[in-house]
């Protein structure tokens, strides 16, 4: 058994909520609940330590998105700033609730390629 873990399809398996061993079972119960271990094949996800991170990522990555989308419509349709200003809040609004789970699922597939938090331990 080598102990090296292949950090890329872990990461898009975490990315796409799913187990970052198997890449079967669901790594979320519920919206953002983690699972204590994944159901298909039991690797123990309870170690993450994802805190606040995937929300900083999530608001950066969602930021720069509607950034140059904000002064495009500025520019090109000069709408009223009640407008613009409830339109782009609803729709970063729809950016994060779409990021949050996957960047969080990425952060904890990474954390356990990396083997960190107790990732690592062999069994």
């Amino acid at each position: 058994m080598s102990n090296e873990r292949p950090v890329k399809p872990a990461v898009k398996r975490g990315w796409k909520r799913l187990c970052p061993n198997c890449g079967t079972g669901s790594i979320m119960d519920g919206f953002l609940k983690v699972r204590d271990a994944c159901p298909v094949c039991g690797e123990e996800l309870h170690h993450h330590r994802a805190d606040d991170g995937p929300a900083y990522v999530t608001i950066l990555l969602s930021a720069h998105l509607l950034g140059p989308m904000m002064v495009f419509v500025f520019e090109r349709y000069e709408p009223e700033p009640l407008v613009m200003s409830v339109g782009f809040s609803i729709l970063f609004v729809a950016f994060a609730l779409y990021f949050l789970p996957r960047v969080k699922g990425a952060f904890i597939a990474l954390q356990w390629a990396k083997r960190m938090h107790g990732f690592g331990r062999t069994t």
